[in-house]
């Protein structure tokens, strides 16, 4: 039976938007700074030689330049000011995630609360401006390399470095603002208007192909529909839970011995979300980035090798990058999405416990069990997702980039946020109905008590 709230939330009407200021409030700010990066993503990096810029990235279009472009919302296609995205950012918070569940000093620094929590942060935000230098370097030497800059020089690598890390460095504030004061979380809602951006120009080019006969419509029929069964397809996995129940036992108040109550554990079938995809795409997309971005004469033997077993859409890539998404998925849902011996630890300080399952290390060892076995389909999901529209791209020649990883991102992002926005809408139905209780309370206390006569 559903609980009084779940009943309320599926009655909710989304014309309570309206009467809901403070949510209002939230989503035009948010909307206002993701329109500021839109905006940004047209500023150009000084020194650029735009028409050579757009001569490669048209050649490269179809590769790992649509790849990267529709990370960064076509940033890097018009060498923006926010051409890095927010990558850096990501890539920082979730190797020191990694690092501080193995690393003791770290580990006690997360026990220590939200004193804790913003010390890591503050080392997450070391850890950005470190690898976007790197990344912005790297980037300005590998333009110059490839004849894309007016004026070559180290004015030129130190003025694109300085643009690249402080766009990198705006970006994570907006995010930061956009979670604290806006609605959803807004790295993701980054990444997410980003991707959003550039498939309508995509999808537009991709029909006008069809149309001219460059693809034939047969196959862009088949993607279309391909694309709407994904999408059906992982909204269904996203929301698809194992639920454990969870019993209380009974407790005494004063005289009165209440009955334990039960809940439920969910476990979601896919915990770690888009980590893994992003993890073994950037590792394995890393030398088709370094030689795309240099000449051909720069390429040495060693380069050549890798691109040959380990170019996107070879058999050896596709194996390898199925393996890091396998190997991912457990690594981060056991180290920090899910860890099994805090939950249990949590579960026994609450007094709650599995039915059948002793509390404490039992319980792990029984959640451990749950979740190796839900992660063999969470896994699989993840690795169907991403390997289809590869192997679809390549056979196909589909002019453009369509991945698995993006529609990811815009589902469970687009998820989380209608989620939250109901959340408030939810907490402010409340709201109203205690202010309504109240004003009744006081209607009917209205009429003053008859006093007795006044001792003297």
């Amino acid at each position: 039976m559903a609980s009084a709230a779940e009943q309320m939330a599926a009655n909710l009407s989304w014309s309570a938007l309206g009467k809901a200021t403070e949510l209002r409030q939230r989503i035009v700010f948010t909307i206002l700074l993701l329109l500021v990066y839109r905006l940004g993503t047209y500023i150009p990096v000084p020194g650029i030689d735009g028409a050579a810029l757009r001569d490669f990235m048209e050649g490269a279009a179809a590769g790992i330049g649509g790849i990267l472009t529709m990370f960064t919302g076509g940033a890097l296609a018009r060498m923006g000011i926010f051409a890095l995205g927010i990558m850096p950012y990501i890539s920082a918070s979730i190797i020191v995630q990694l690092v501080a569940s193995m690393y003791e000093p770290l580990k006690q620094l997360r026990k220590e609360g939200e004193a804790g929590r913003k010390k890591i942060n503050q080392y997450t935000r070391y850890f950005t401006v470190i690898l976007a230098t790197f990344q912005a370097y790297g980037l300005a030497v590998s333009l110059e390399a490839g004849n894309l800059v007016a004026n070559p020089g180290w004015f030129f690598i130190a003025s694109c470095v300085i643009t690249l890390v402080g766009g990198t460095l705006f970006l994570m504030w907006v995010g930061e603002q956009i979670t604290s004061r806006g609605i959803g979380n807004g790295i993701s809602l980054i990444i997410f208007v980003g991707i959003i951006a550039e498939i309508p120009a995509a999808a537009a080019q991709f029909l006008a192909q069809g149309q001219s006969g460059v693809v034939s419509m047969p196959v862009v029929l088949g993607v279309i529909v391909m694309f709407a069964v994904a999408l059906t397809f992982m909204v269904f996995m996203e929301r698809s839970l194992r639920k454990i129940p969870i019993q209380y036992p009974k407790r005494q108040v004063g005289m009165k011995i209440y009955d334990g109550g039960t809940s439920h554990l969910p476990i979601k079938i896919n915990p770690s979300g888009v980590i893994p995809p992003i993890f073994a795409s950037a590792l394995l997309l890393l030398p088709t980035t370094i030689s795309t971005f240099s000449q051909s004469g720069t390429t040495g033997p060693v380069m050549i090798w890798l691109l040959a077993y380990f170019g996107p859409g070879q058999p050896l890539y596709l194996l390898f990058y199925a393996g890091m998404i396998v190997f991912f998925t457990y690594f981060y849902t056991s180290e920090v999405a899910f860890k099994t011996e805090d939950v249990a630890d949590n579960l026994k300080s609450q007094n709650g416990f599995v039915p059948g399952i002793r509390p404490g290390a039992k319980t792990a060892e029984f959640l451990d069990y749950v979740v190796a076995r839900i992660l063999v389909l969470g896994s699989g999901y993840l690795t169907l997702v991403c390997l289809l529209p590869e192997l679809l791209r390549y056979e196909l020649s589909i002019p453009f980039y369509f991945g698995g990883t993006s529609i990811l991102i815009v589902v469970s992002v687009g998820m989380d946020t209608i989620q939250q926005i109901q959340s408030h809408l939810l907490a402010h139905q409340y709201e109203g109905l205690i202010e309504r209780s109240q004003l009744r309370g006081r209607r009917s206390g209205s009429k003053p008590k008859p006093r007795g006569p006044a001792r003297r």
